[in-house]
Order: structure tokens, then C-alpha cells, then sequence
């Protein structure tokens, strides 16, 4: 065969595998229906936060972490129910990946030249008793250089692999089928797009301009994913969280379209755990898009109030930053796809990052001076841009002038004043003293004794309608979708598995598109930082892997 590998799909996953396969010396053919400037798939994008267990940075800043806690909050918030099935891999990947974040995940990174944003983000905070959903303890690592940072490394060993003749890279090759012989994979057959100039994101062209068929021993499929595939989105949605929005926002490009499960599929792989899947709550319509629908994702501190479509305040804990998919039910039991923040410049200048690789110029860029701006006032320049021109915000010095330009978004008397006013005054009431029994304020004082939201994530608390603190932001908040949580199923070795649970010679599955490990590494919710960590895992395990062919 010309290749001992195919690796379908350039993402960050499949630039591991690739990387690693080519590291031991075997040939390499990865293949991507995006352009060039596309590399690195939906990774470079992202904020670039992985999760680590008890690393240098945590114990610098005083957070005691331990493998078993790491556990502990994974067994909470996956709450795996499938495990004579569906979640029997998927939950070994889970215990594999929580050791490789507690063991040599950051030494391994760091051989690589990954460094690390020296405050602990804590995303995901849960809200519910110990053994429930969410992180205990800051475990959201920012990687210096944000995705791009993470992405680099890899794309250099391919590329230098490239070069010596190990890796052969074609772009625009999208993939129609998995070749079998005798219920061996092959290779694969697929199309070849006519050359597009698209830029990293845009939609680019299906315009076939040949055909292709290449052979060899492993077909790795690492394509991501449905993401962007808002119908297929829809038809896996999950009861338990309501019904599907109407609308949404994308927050990853047109590309993440689910192909290659289906595909998969009909060469014998089983796809398990379809209706567990990760949106965002808190999103916003970029004001400069770059793919249809494209939103952008608040990484909220926990100050702001959170209303439903109607201005009622969301029941604990639905606070920002604690409960993603709980949250998530919460607003789509409200008959609406959106909700409502509704906060004070005070919180704005403090609280609001934007998710994204291209939303932080100052973490991206390794900007030092940049980051330091972070400690003191002021709105930061991307945010401010939306407050500019995004069409979601709304800014005012009073009340009634803030819930009148509410109304005004939505083109309906929805939102009443005196509902509004009301929950606001009886929430600035429990401000006057150091004990309270509104929980988000018990919780948002709790952050504060963490010295890194001290620093550059939460607000002094402060009263609302106090206009020192002013003028009132609101903004409207869609639903992003993002991530796929289900998929093919793997053993360790990321061998695609068959309905009876036996692997399908010669296929193999890395990243998204095998849940990030067996078909659902993270049960029914993530703890964040934990998606990125899943391609680097999964696209090492399965590269390391084929190296033994």
C-alpha cells in the first residue's frame, strides 16, 4: 500500500495522530475537504483552556487539587447510566484522561513549548452538593498563544514531516467513503474540491472538480463534530432538555458538518450516545462575522443576573459560570430561545471575556503588557466593540430606560418594569450586610476568596441600582451550539467499534467524532477545558497505537 495511514481530517486531533505516526516513521496521508488556511480545524479558534489536575499553577495560587478530586467531580457530572453499552468505553477513556491530566499531560505539553497564562480560570463551578456536576476547584489552564498556541506545535512536526516526505498533506479531498474488503477498512474514495482562496472559517466551495482512491493499512477518521450542522443538531436533540431552539447560533464553521459519522457508520462503525451534546448558553451575534450565524460566547464571571425571556430571575443554581446545561433546560422550558444578563459597567469592565482565539488579542498574541491591562478599569477592547456595534446590548442610566430598550430588541411589551425593579431592589437589599440568603450573592463572595477572580474575574459586589456603578447594561443571550458529545465508539487504542462491540478491522476514530474517547468521554456534561485535552489524548493514544502496526 502507498500509505500506512490515512488520517481523514486536519484538525487538532488528527494533526496528533499525524504527528505522532509520522514521528515513528511510517508514511502518513492526511486529507481535509477545507482549505489550507483551515488547518487546525476548530482548535485555533478556541480560547485554548485545558484542564490539569494539581499542576504548578494551581498550587501557586493556593488550590488544592488531587487525582481523586479530579474524579470525584467527573463521576458527578458525567453520570454515566449506559454502562453495560454505550458508556462502558467511554467512561475507561474518562478514568485514562483524568490520570494523563493528573500525571504527564502538562510535562508532555510543555516538552512541546506550551506554556500557561499563570491564573487558573474556574469554569464550570456546578452549584450542587459534593458529589454533583462541576469543577470543586480552578482547574481551566489558558495555554500562552490561546489556540493558535496549541495548534503550533503540531502543525510544525507535520509540516516538517511534510518535508522529509513522511506526510503527504491534500487539502480540499472530501471523503465519501470508507473502502472495505472481506470487512477490512482500506482506504478511502472520496472527491476532489476545486481550489478555493476562503479564508480560515469562511464557507468554502463544493464545486468537484476529480475523484480520488487512496489504500493503506488504518484509516484514522478525525472530521470533528455536527456542530455547525444545525439540523442534525435538531434531530438528536435530547428531551430531557426541553425542545430544540428554533434558532440558534454557530459556534464553530459550516464544515463541522457530521459527515463522516454517517459515513463511518455504513463501513460498520457503531455511533453511540447521539443525544448527548454541549451548547452554550450565553451567546452573542458577532458583530463581524466570519461563518453564517456565527456566535460568540460570553465566559461570564458570576455577578450578573440571569433572566428568562420574560424578566424572571433564573432559580439557583442557573448562575453565570455554573451550570451550562442545566442553565441550557432552564431557558428552553421557558418556551424561548433567549435570556437576558442584566449587569452594571462595574461588572462589564471586570467579568465579561469573550470565548475565542480571535476575541483575546492580548493572550493570543503573548502580549504581557496586554494581559496586565486585565487587573485595572476599563471595558476590554473586544467587548467594548460589541457594546459598539453588536446588536445585542443595550445600555442605559435608568431602569425604565433599560427594560424600555429590552422591549425595544424584541419588538414586544415582554418584559415588565415593576417585575424587573422588583427582583433588582430585592437583590441590592441582601448587599447591606456581609450575610445573606440570595445564593449567587453567597456564591459570587465565595469567588473572591479565590485570589485569581479576586484579580481579574469578579466584581466587588456592589448594588445595581447604586448609578455610581452604572449605566445598566442588558444583554440578550442566544444558544451557541458547539460540541458533540456522543460518537463512534472506541476502545483504548481507538479501534472503531462494531455493533457487537468488536473493532472494525483496520478504522480507527480521534477527537470529537468518537465523543473525545469511546463514543462519550464525558457522559452527560463536561467540565470544561476538557475538549482540546480530548483531541491531544485521544489523537496521542491512537497515534502511539498505530506506530505498532
Amino acid at each position: 500500500m502507498e500509505f500506512d495511514v490515512i488520517v481523514v481530517g486536519a484538525g487538532l486531533s488528527g494533526l496528533v495522530t499525524t504527528a505522532e505516526v509520522a514521528e515513528a516513521g511510517k508514511k502518513v496521508l492526511l486529507l481535509d475537504q477545507e482549505p489550507e488556511a483551515s488547518l487546525g480545524g476548530q482548535a485555533w479558534w478556541s480560547f485554548g483552556g485545558l484542564f490539569l489536575v494539581n499542576s504548578p499553577e494551581q498550587r501557586r495560587m493556593g488550590i488544592k487539587d488531587s487525582r481523586e478530586l479530579a474524579w470525584q467531580d467527573w463521576l458527578g457530572s458525567a453520570g454515566w447510566d449506559r454502562e453495560g453499552d454505550e458508556d462502558a468505553w467511554g467512561k475507561k477513556w474518562a478514568e485514562a484522561y483524568v490520570d494523563f491530566a493528573a500525571g504527564e499531560k502538562r510535562a508532555w505539553l510543555g516538552s512541546l513549548g506550551v506554556r500557561f497564562f499563570p491564573i487558573v480560570g474556574w469554569a464550570e463551578r456546578g452549584g450542587y452538593l459534593a458529589e454533583g456536576h462541576g469543577n470543586s476547584v480552578p482547574r481551566f489552564h489558558i495555554v500562552w498563544g490561546t489556540g493558535p498556541g496549541i495548534v503550533a506545535p503540531f502543525e510544525w512536526k507535520v509540516r516538517n514531516a511534510m518535508k522529509s516526505g513522511l506526510v503527504d498533506y491534500r487539502p480540499r479531498h472530501q471523503v465519501h467513503e470508507l473502502i472495505t474488503h472481506d470487512g477490512v477498512v482500506i482506504g478511502v474514495r472520496g472527491s476532489i474540491l476545486v481550489p478555493s482562496s476562503a479564508k480560515r472559517g469562511e464557507e468554502s466551495s463544493r464545486e468537484v472538480i476529480g475523484d480520488f482512491e487512496f489504500h493503506a493499512q488504518a484509516v484514522v477518521v478525525s472530521s470533528g463534530g455536527i456542530g455547525g450542522n444545525h439540523e442534525l443538531v435538531r434531530a438528536n436533540w435530547p428531551s430531557r432538555l426541553g425542545k430544540p431552539p428554533k434558532t440558534m447560533l454557530s459556534g464553530v464553521p459550516a464544515h463541522v458538518d457530521g459527515r463522516m459519522l454517517s459515513i463511518t457508520e455504513r463501513a460498520g462503525g457503531r455511533i453511540v450516545n447521539r443525544d448527548r451534546m454541549w451548547h452554550y448558553t450565553e451567546g452573542i451575534k458577532n458583530w463581524n462575522p466570519i461563518w453564517a450565524k456565527h456566535g460568540i460566547r460570553i465566559l461570564p464571571g458570576p455577578s450578573s443576573l440571569w433572566f428568562d425571556a420574560r424578566g424572571q430571575r433564573f432559580p439557583a443554581p442557573n448562575f453565570p459560570g455554573f451550570d451550562t446545561l442545566g442553565t441550557l433546560k432552564a431557558i428552553q422550558q421557558t418556551g424561548y430561545d433567549y435570556s437576558w444578563f442584566i449587569l452594571t459597567k462595574k461588572i462589564i469592565e471586570k467579568e465579561f471575556a469573550l470565548s475565542g482565539s480571535e476575541q483575546n488579542p492580548d493572550l493570543t498574541g503573548k502580549s504581557i503588557r496586554m494581559v496586565l491591562s486585565r487587573a485595572f478599569a476599563g471595558i476590554p477592547d473586544p467587548v467594548q466593540a460589541f457594546l459598539d456595534h453588536g446588536e445585542d446590548f443595550v445600555v442605559a442610566h435608568t431602569l425604565p430606560e433599560l427594560v424600555a430598550g429590552m422591549n425595544k430588541m424584541i419588538g414586544e411589551p415582554l418584559i415588565k418594569l415593576s417585575d424587573i425593579e422588583r427582583q433588582i431592589m430585592a437583590r441590592d437589599r441582601e448587599m447591606e450586610n456581609k450575610f445573606n440568603k440570595d445564593l449567587q450573592i453567597t456564591a459570587l463572595r465565595g469567588a473572591r476568596h479565590y485570589l485569581g477572580d479576586r484579580l481579574i474575574r469578579v466584581a466587588t459586589p456592589h448594588p445595581f441600582l447604586d448609578r455610581k456603578n452604572g449605566p445598566l447594561i442588558a444583554v440578550r443571550l442566544h444558544i451557541v451550539s458547539r460540541k458533540t458529545l456522543g460518537g463512534l465508539q472506541t476502545d483504548l487504542s481507538g479501534r472503531v467499534l462494531d455493533s457487537m462491540g468488536n473493532p472494525v478491522p483496520g478504522l480507527y476514530a480521534v477527537g470529537e467524532v468518537a465523543g473525545f474517547g469511546g463514543g462519550g468521554l464525558h457522559g452527560y456534561r463536561a467540565l470544561e477545558g476538557t475538549f482540546l485535552g480530548g483531541c491531544l489524548f485521544t489523537g496521542r493514544q491512537v497515534g502511539r497505537a498505530l506506530t505498532k502496526l
